[in-house]
């Protein structure tokens, strides 16, 4: 019997057209293996947002000022308005003068205002007429030693006579950046006392801090001086206290 042996080209045929039909098979398989019963597709799991408190905290310091604020200014009426501001030129440099004299330095005056304005007067028939015209100026100045301020504003008060005007005092600090700092530390002491009270009322744990927010910074309104009278030499001021204001606003995990 004689055997026959399959030439090169055809076995390289077999094993070609086999080649295909396995990837055909394979290719049917997938789709009918996903479909199949008792296989489901997976779904991405949903993570859900951390619950979450807002509070907002409130934090105050006080300290002594170290500086005062003086308004002063002068003013005169004259028949006509070229005399009325030659009036009030004498009067300011002889305020300046004695600020000059008192030891306070140029770059702690500032003016404020200058005004010229008429001056009316009513007749018997209720007619209005101009009888004159009035002028001032407003100096705002700075006493960096804090126990001489009476002492400035009996000075002025004596060298200006009618035409000076003390309209009031402030105290402050000279630099409020160290009293911020300890009010904006109470504030986010008060925001963390209260996120951690409403995390134990809702059975809770407090978590990391979300996001701060801070508001303007505060100070009640300063005290102010009334008009002096002439004949006082020095002037008796009760500085008091200085106090700043923060307020933050806090959100936190809760876990």
């Amino acid at each position: 019997m004689t055997i026959r042996r399959p030439s090169a080209a055809r076995t390289a045929r077999l094993l070609a057209a086999t080649a295909v039909l396995g990837g055909l098979l394979a290719g049917t398989a997938a789709p009918a293996l996903a479909a199949g019963p008792g296989r489901t597709v997976p779904r991405t799991a949903r993570v859900e947002a951390p619950a979450t408190v807002t509070v907002s905290g409130q934090g105050r310091a006080s300290a002594a000022p170290d500086l005062a604020i003086l308004s002063i200014g002068v003013e005169a009426s004259r028949p006509t308005a070229k005399e009325a501001m030659a009036a009030q030129h004498t009067a300011a440099e002889t305020l300046l003068a004695v600020l000059d004299r008192q030891g306070i330095a140029e770059r702690d005056i500032r003016t404020d205002s200058l005004s010229l304005s008429p001056v009316y007067t009513q007749n018997a028939q209720g007619e209005s007429k101009v009888t004159g015209y009035q002028a001032g100026q407003s100096f705002s100045v700075k006493v960096r030693e804090l126990d001489r301020a009476g002492q400035v504003i009996g000075a002025v008060n004596d060298a200006t006579g009618d035409s000076g005007r003390i309209n009031g005092v402030v105290f402050d600090v000279a630099d409020p950046s160290a009293l911020r700092a300890k009010a904006r530390e109470a504030a986010y002491r008060d925001a963390h006392d209260k996120a951690a009270q409403h995390a134990r009322l809702s059975g809770h744990k407090l978590g990391r801090l979300v996001s701060l927010s801070e508001g303007e910074s505060a100070r009640p309104g300063p005290g102010a001086a009334p008009g002096v009278a002439h004949d006082e030499t020095g002037v008796p001021l009760a500085p008091g206290e200085i106090e700043e204001q923060v307020t933050v606003s806090a959100v936190f995990e809760l876990v």
